[in-house]
């Protein structure tokens, strides 16, 4: 049986042993928190899991490596030198990292020829994309194994030319927040009403298809040329940035519409999962089994 490390026992690293498992992988998760052992009690019973804060152990004889732990450099450096220590040469240390270089987190590492990252969407076990990022020094072996490891589990690879922040998918998020914020702090819409827009158009739109093949769609038999150069061409309004001073309100707003808190959290993060899951099989997707997450 092919064994995977799992770094990090937080939404993203858990949602990966949940995956890990489900596809008959057997999962060491590794993470210094003291309510380790209630974790795997909780949200993953019935698989083969082994719960340690020894990351050295957990690393050594692994197959393969998921670092899903805290979004910081120096964090990120320690974890990769112990991996590099205690992995065989041909284990594929991959990070979860949401924007992070992989050429800064492989920086003086032994090992930098087998990191990668391998940023998933969350939640892992559902979405199906996952950004294979190489950096400089990344060989061609590892983004093959990584490219190799996610299909196998029912994921969509999908492997950048070239490291960037942010990658690719939380640019266009980033960009796509920014907008939203601002039409909000603008007073044009209720966060509310955003969300249900954008569910019944670009979402829809977009589970379906791509921007550009929409794009190519919406300009009729002459495609996305027509597009461009007809509609598009008047699009030429300024779409503004938001206003950090003022972010608070919107966080507000948010938290009006939505709650905080466990309770709230639970609800929505199963209604999301319910809808995604519905959504999965008629685009195309693979189905996991149902969960839950908490």
């Amino acid at each position: 049986m092919a064994v995977v490390t799992i770094v990090g026992a937080g939404v993203i690293g858990v949602s990966w042993a949940r995956l890990f498992g489900a596809a008959g992988w057997e999962v060491r998760l590794s993470d210094p928190r003291p309510d380790l052992p209630e974790i795997v009690l909780r949200d993953l019973s019935g698989l083969r899991v082994t719960a340690t804060d020894d990351l050295a152990a957990a690393a050594s004889g692994a197959d393969f490596v998921q670092e899903a732990g805290p979004e910081r450099m120096p964090v990120k450096e320690t974890v990769f030198a112990t991996l590099a220590e205690h992995t065989r040469d041909d284990v594929v240390l991959a990070s979860s990292s949401s924007s992070l270089l992989p050429s800064l987190i492989a920086a003086g590492n032994p090992a930098a020829d087998r990191i990668v990252v391998g940023h998933p969407f969350n939640p892992p076990e559902l979405m199906p994309l996952v950004e294979v990022v190489p950096g400089p020094d990344t060989s061609a072996r590892t983004v093959e194994r990584a490219m190799e490891v996610y299909r196998g589990l029912g994921k969509l690879p999908i492997r950048l030319k070239k490291e960037i922040p942010g990658y690719v998918g939380n640019r266009l998020q980033k960009v796509f927040t920014d907008q939203a914020i601002h039409l909000v702090q603008e007073g044009v819409i209720d966060v509310a009403d955003l969300d249900d827009l954008v569910r019944a158009s670009l979402g829809l739109r977009w589970a379906t298809v791509g921007p550009f093949e929409s794009g190519m769609l919406g300009g009729g038999p002459a495609g996305m040329r027509h597009l461009v150069t007809h509609v598009g061409s008047q699009l030429t309004f300024e779409t503004g940035t938001p206003d950090q001073a003022r972010i608070g309100e919107v966080l507000d707003e948010v938290e009006e519409a939505y709650g905080t808190g466990v309770a709230a959290y639970d609800r929505l993060a199963e209604l999301r999962d319910e809808r995604t899951r519905a959504v999965l099989e008629p685009l195309g997707w693979p189905v996991p089994p149902a969960v839950r997450d908490h």
